[in-house]
């Protein structure tokens, strides 16, 4: 069981940070977050439904103009493979996966302001747009000792994704980014109980189109579960998120421009068999959000589709 639900690598996603929202979307990562889990190849396809939004009086700056009254939805998709090592390394078990993303994004503001004196330069705006994200590579290592499960990675994010500076929907960040951290996860088979807790801290690189730098920013997903069968648990989820180092550059016309959010909700998942040596996963969670600072603030719903190598039964 354990082998099986801890092969669903967290998928992380992208957008452009000037406009309150950071590299790492919170909620990456979930229950088993910290368990090993079989060697081999695995693929996984996320769907996420962001829909966020800010009030009129609420400043956004973006590509040296300020957006005010941010509205925003998607239907982001993240997918690719991993292969999980059967060597350890360092003790632990090693996993490199390589995530892209695609979908569709819009975006829309109530008015955009431009120059030191404020003059307004356009009333509404919306726009949409399909397109390809960045690229993700991540190695994560993990440790069981028994019950207890230890995990920490190392992602970076190279931007190839679709970006303009003009634009105000888009699925590349337009600058790269690292983020490293670590997690533990307690689960007991006996009891069917989970705990899972992540957190890191993400370094952003210069915006080159925009002379804007975000600073850096800390994150901690966490998720709790009850396993009801064999098969499927049921539980809650939730993140914070605050950054702790301000923006930099010419660009950052607001200043240090700190950000921060909180968001907590359910979740269901259930794993089965998908052929002799394949197992499936797939989890379904949402996320109410509140206490945001300098950052739109909703709803949001995540739907993960894994495949991994199925555990190997006990002869």
């Amino acid at each position: 069981m354990a082998a099986l639900l801890a092969a669903v690598l967290g998928p992380e996603l992208a957008y452009a940070d000037e406009g309150g929202i950071s590299v790492w979307l919170p909620g990456t990562y979930g229950s088993f977050a910290a368990v090993p889990g079989e060697p081999g190849w695995s693929f996984a396809t996320l769907y996420i439904h962001p829909s966020v939004e800010a009030g009129a009086d609420v400043r956004f700056p973006r590509g040296g103009q300020v957006d005010l009254g941010i509205d925003g939805r998607g239907n982001l998709f993240a997918f690719g493979p991993s292969y999980t090592f059967e060597e350890p390394f360092l003790t632990g078990q090693a996993t490199f996966s390589l995530l892209a993303i695609a979908g569709r994004n819009s975006a829309s503001v109530d008015a955009t302001l431009t120059g030191p004196g404020g003059g307004m330069v356009s009333g509404s705006r919306s726009e949409s747009l399909t397109a390809f994200g960045d690229v993700i590579p991540q190695l994560t290592l993990k440790w069981n000792d028994g019950v207890d499960n230890y995990m920490t990675y190392v992602m970076g994010l190279v931007p190839v994704g679709s970006y303009d500076p003009d634009r105000l929907a888009n699925l590349g960040l337009g600058h790269g980014g690292i983020d490293a951290g670590g997690g533990y996860t307690y689960l007991d088979p006996s009891t069917g109980r989970e705990f899972s807790i992540a957190g890191g801290l993400t370094y952003n690189f210069e915006n080159p189109d925009t002379d804007y730098q975000n600073g850096i920013d800390a994150h901690i997903d966490w998720a709790a579960s009850q396993f009801i069968d064999e098969h499927a648990h049921i539980g809650l989820v939730g993140y914070a998120f605050q950054q702790l180092t301000g923006d930099s550059g010419a660009g950052a016309t607001l200043g240090d421009f700190k950000s921060r959010v909180f968001g907590v909700g359910p979740q269901i998942g259930y794993k089965f068999d998908a052929g002799e040596t394949t197992a499936g996963y797939v989890n379904l969670k949402g996320y109410y959000e509140f206490g945001a600072k300098n950052r739109a603030e909703g709803w949001n719903v995540w739907l993960t589709l894994a495949f991994s190598p199925a555990a190997k039964k006990s002869e």
